[in-house]
Order: structure tokens, then C-alpha cells, then sequence
């Protein structure tokens, strides 16, 4: 059975329209610890929600983990893991934080508990409900 996640990326740096382009990204430069756990327990085939950071502030499309955890070279590969993604597809309509923080559905997503960590795992009732915020 797959997993969730969601995953922010400052979308200036690298956003939607990058992972699209180049059809299959290195999920790299994560350094927080539960971050990195997060995504050593992801699997091929896991579904991770995009999330835009900074600018947006919204989830804006799924993605696919196509590769699972290696060392990243470009920071501490003894600490610190890259996952390969593709993109699955755009959201019909991005679904704002500000949206998600008033969904009482949505009251345990660890974005909004933690909202400095970049990798975080989703439940299927929260997958659900922010799938459907995006169809609204």
C-alpha cells in the first residue's frame, strides 16, 4: 500500500514548472533530520504532494517517488539522502495553507503542526481532503 507526503520546495528555486521540464527531479539540499527520516521510509511508487514554500504558499500538483533514498553528494552524504520524483500531475486548482488551516479535517497535517518541516508524511484522510479541496 503506498504512502503519503508532502513535500516543499521555495518555488523560485525549484518549482512545479522545473520538476515538469525536466520530468524526473533529484529531491535534494534537505537538511533536517526528521526531514531526511521522512524520506528514508519513502518507497517507489510513494504519492507526495508539491508544495510551494515562501512564494504561494499552496499544494500545486502530485508527484510520484521514482527513485529511493541515495547519499546527497551535493551536501553530507554520510547525514543527509536524495529521492528521485516525477511529476503526476497539476492540481485543477492550487489548495492555499490559509485554505488547509481552516479545514477541520486538516487539524493533525504536520505542515500546519510543524510548519518548518520540509518532508512530512500525509494520511490518507488528509490526502483525501486536500484532494477534494483542489476539485472544489
Amino acid at each position: 500500500m503506498p504512502q503519503y507526503w508532502l513535500m516543499k520546495s521555495e518555488p523560485d528555486e525549484y518549482g512545479w514548472d522545473h520538476l515538469v521540464a525536466e520530468d524526473e527531479g533529484t529531491w535534494d539540499g534537505v537538511k533536517n533530520a526528521q526531514a531526511s527520516n521522512n524520506m528514508k521510509a519513502m518507497k517507489k511508487g510513494d504519492q507526495a504532494f508539491f508544495y510551494h514554500s515562501r512564494q504561494g504558499l499552496d499544494v500545486v500538483g502530485i508527484m510520484e517517488i521514482s527513485e529511493e533514498h541515495s547519499p546527497d553528494v551535493s551536501t553530507d552524504p554520510e547525514r543527509w539522502v536524495v529521492v528521485k520524483v516525477k511529476p503526476v500531475r497539476k492540481l485543477a486548482k492550487p489548495v492555499p495553507l490559509k485554505e488547509m488551516k481552516q479545514n477541520p479535517e486538516l487539524k493533525d497535517l504536520a505542515i500546519i503542526r510543524q510548519s518548518r518541516l520540509s518532508v512530512a508524511p500525509v494520511t490518507q484522510a488528509e490526502w483525501d481532503a486536500i484532494l477534494a479541496m483542489s476539485e472544489a
